[in-house]
C-alpha cells in the first residue's frame, strides 16, 4: 500500500507510475529485488521455526541482529558517516554498545 502511495505522491522528486517502474528498471535489477524477497522469506520462516524450538526471546533477539548487521555495513562498508561532525564516532560506538547490550538482555530473558 505504501509503495503505491509514495509512487504517486512522493516526498521528493516527480511521481512515477507502475509502467515507469518496469520501463526504467532492467531484468537484472528486478531479479535482484525478487532474490532479496526470497532470502527475506526464508529467513522469516526459519526464525518462526526457531521460535518454537529455542523460545521467542532468543529467536527475536537473534532476528534483531539483522539490524546490527545493517548498521555495521552502513558504518564500515558504505562509510555513511565519513564526513560527519566531530563527536559522531563516539555516539555511533555508544549506539553499538547499547544495541548489543539490549539484544543480550533480550536473549537472556528467555521469556
Amino acid at each position: 500500500i505504501f509503495n503505491t502511495v509514495f509512487m504517486y505522491k512522493p516526498l521528493s522528486g516527480a511521481p512515477v507510475s507502475y509502467s515507469d517502474y518496469f520501463k526504467k528498471g532492467n531484468t537484472k535489477l528486478h531479479l535482484i529485488g525478487i532474490l532479496g524477497g526470497v532470502i527475506w522469506c526464508i529467513g522469516m520462516v526459519l526464525n518462526t521455526i526457531a521460535a518454537g524450538k529455542a523460545g521467542y526471546a532468543i529467536s527475536y533477539g537473534l532476528g534483531q541482529g539483522a539490524t546490527m548487521v545493517a548498521a555495521l555495513w552502513g558504518v564500515f562498508i558504505w562509510k555513511e558517516f565519513k564526513n560527519a561532525p566531530k563527536g559522531t564516532n563516539s555516539l555511533i560506538t555508544l549506539m553499538f554498545l547499547l544495541f548489543l547490550s539490549g539484544l543480550t538482555l533480550i536473549i537472556l530473558a528467555k521469556i
